[in-house]
């Protein structure tokens, strides 16, 4: 139930998210998700795309830190508190979210959410518990 988020450490320098999607788009890798964090001279690109592993190979060969970590992906009830449902259960289990962020989904009711979180297996526990949908990677790459 986990999905593999590949994660770029980006020198801050102009030109250079454009280098990545350009060569992500060579090799036909299609990003459904993204996020990126930065600091002064450095950040840090969250990518879920639909070919992790190439997507891995491609971007280390043209000379890319490149890093791999699972992630769970969750459907919400595309609707006011819908994500708060979510966020309870997993304070409830006294899980901590260490990050998170939305997802292009082409799903009608649902809003799509990355989650990285302390403890993933007993996060999918909880989250399946109360409701709430966890996609697997096929579902998340084939969006």
């Amino acid at each position: 139930m986990y999905v593999k988020q590949i994660s770029v450490f980006v020198e801050n320098k102009k030109g250079r998210l454009a280098e990545i999607t350009k060569l992500l788009a060579e090799n036909d890798i299609d990003i459904s998700a993204l996020s990126i964090a930065d600091t002064t001279d450095f950040g840090i690109l969250r990518l879920i795309v639909n070919k992790p592993e190439e997507a891995q190979k491609a971007l280390k060969e043209n000379g890319f830190a490149v890093k791999e970590t699972k992630v769970i992906a969750i459907g919400v009830e595309d609707k006011p508190g819908g994500l708060a449902v979510a966020l309870k259960a997993l304070d409830d289990a006294q899980i901590g979210i260490e990050y998170m962020y939305a997802f292009v989904g082409k799903n009608d009711n649902e809003a799509l959410v990355i989650l990285r979180v302390e403890e993933q297996q007993k996060a999918v526990e909880v989250l399946g518990g109360c409701g709430v949908r966890v996609l697997s990677s096929d579902q998340v790459y084939s969006l």
